[in-house]
């Protein structure tokens, strides 16, 4: 029995050293550089997708400038050739 009561005690007193000891300075630099790396990429991400629809914007543009200019060009010989037939 003192043998029994012994070991709970040193297991109690073994238990609370434990628990009170630091805890180590790595456990807690990993979850910030996780968060930090997580934020950057989400960052990235968002750039990347900002990027794509501006080029989208811009290729839009250009599809319906060159769409107004090859509609003027054609009103431009259809009224050239329209006072061609006049003359």
């Amino acid at each position: 029995m003192t043998k029994l009561l012994a070991a709970l005690l040193t297991a109690v007193f073994a238990t609370a050293s434990f628990a009170q000891a630091p805890a180590p300075a790595k456990a807690e630099a990993k979850p910030e550089a996780k968060a930090e790396a997580k934020a950057e990429k989400k960052e990235a991400k968002a750039d990347a997708k900002a990027d794509k629809k501006e080029a989208k914007a811009e290729a839009k543009a250009d599809k319906k400038e060159a769409k107004a200019e090859k509609k003027e060009v054609k009103a431009e010989a259809k009224a050239d050739a329209k006072m061609d037939a006049k003359k």
